[in-house]
């Protein structure tokens, strides 16, 4: 009886190491143990992309624990058919031995197909090329539909708010302006705000602070002050220096107001403002322009008078609106004239016909805008103020 059981105990030792052919010793509990773990898969060796028969651990093996050799699921999916003697699961996975995987273990194996692609359960279906079209299809035109204009009241409103269109025409900061408008100095189309948060359109509306326009348009308004030798142009055929070489790094063309003759200096205005140039230059709104002309004495009494009467041109009568003497160096004179005509040489001409030649001229303001200290050859850009009396001296 006793030799019966240790027949039972080996035998039950045998099946549970399932793979090795020989009996384990007497202390086969706790070896059985380890052996039945390590024939299982630790959590991250599992593989669950595996299906059909004949799976390691599935129903159709027979051996569900089989160890390293037995064809189990570490040695039954490596190793081919023909050395695994415990399981018919791993003969169903194996092959000839050193041959390719095939069948429901293969990793490319298709379930119930021979050599066809296997589809584990985390992967998702392929698409045909086709469904992948129509979607972009769809996409393309969801993206491509016409934007739809929503009602004023829910979108943005028109113009732009007046003390920000004041603050980038350089009237101050945002709270200045809201400020100015506070104190009711800022106009809109001649009526009086009053109020903040009024919407303008910077192209239309006409701004006005204290009376003078607000250039709120894209406007440029320099003022330079020409040396004597430059030619009262932009460009120059023959290439000579001209007042486009001042102005080159200027991205938007720019035309001068007026002209000065090559030999006379001071001040000269540039923009790209049409109708201002325009009216600057037209005889109609009448802007003066001052000169200080250096000529030789002894000068008579009645000079000024003469000036003032009219001088006759062979282009007509020639007359001036102010005219007194600035400096007298013994029988050196500076003198300041003031007139309103824009005709070529129109000051040279005028001393000139009443005896005496102009050795220097300089234009020192050209209506309200005035020469001041700037420097010979120096440009510089106007202020807002400026160009608000440029517009109020010719109706803007």
């Amino acid at each position: 009886m006793r030799s019966s059981g240790r027949n039972n105990d080996s035998g039950r030792g045998n099946y549970r190491g399932a793979g090795g052919g020989t009996s384990q010793p007497k202390a086969g509990g706790k070896r059985d143990e380890k052996q039945q773990r390590a024939g299982r898969p630790r959590p991250e060796e599992r593989r669950y992309d595996v299906g059909g028969t004949g799976g390691a651990g599935g129903p159709g093996g027979k051996d569900e624990r089989g160890g390293a050799k037995s064809g189990g699921p570490k040695g039954g999916a490596k190793t081919g058919g023909a050395k695994s003697t415990g399981s018919r699961g791993a003969a169903a996975r194996g092959g000839a031995k050193g041959g390719p995987r095939t069948g429901a273990a293969s990793k490319g194996a298709r379930p119930g197909a021979k050599g066809g692609p296997q589809r584990g359960r985390g992967q998702a279906p392929a698409r045909p090329r086709e469904y992948d079209a129509q979607v972009e299809e769809r996409n393309r035109a969801r993206h491509n539909k016409p934007q739809v204009k929503t009602p004023k009241t829910f979108g943005d409103q028109e113009g732009e708010r007046l003390q920000k269109v004041l603050a980038r025409a350089g009237m101050g900061s945002r709270r200045a302006c809201e400020e100015l408008i506070d104190q009711a100095r800022v106009e809109v189309n001649g009526q009086v705000v009053m109020e903040q948060g009024v919407r303008v359109d910077p192209e239309k509306d006409e701004i006005k602070v204290d009376g003078l326009t607000v250039a709120t348009q894209s406007y440029l308004f320099f003022a330079l002050n020409k040396p004597a030798g430059v030619v009262s142009t932009m460009e120059d055929p023959d290439g000579r220096q001209c007042l486009g070489d001042y102005v080159t790094n200027r991205e938007t063309r720019l035309f001068h107001v007026g002209r000065l003759d090559t030999e006379t200096e001071g001040i000269i205005l540039l923009t790209n403002h049409g109708e201002l140039a325009h009216r600057l230059t037209h005889p109609r709104y009448g802007v003066k322009k001052t000169y200080l002309a250096a000529i030789q004495g002894p000068l008579p009494r009645d000079l000024g008078k003469q000036l003032k009467d009219g001088i006759q041109l062979e282009d007509g009568y020639a007359r001036a609106d102010h005219f007194r003497v600035v400096e007298n160096t013994g029988k050196n004179y500076l003198v300041e004239v003031t007139l309103h005509e824009g005709r070529k040489h129109i000051v040279r001409r005028m001393l000139s016909e009443a005896g005496f030649p102009v050795d220097k001229l300089v234009r020192t303001s050209f209506g309200p805008i005035a020469l001041g200290d700037q420097k010979s050859g120096w440009l510089r850009r106007m202020t807002n103020t400026e160009v608000g009396m440029l517009m109020r001296e010719v109706e803007l």
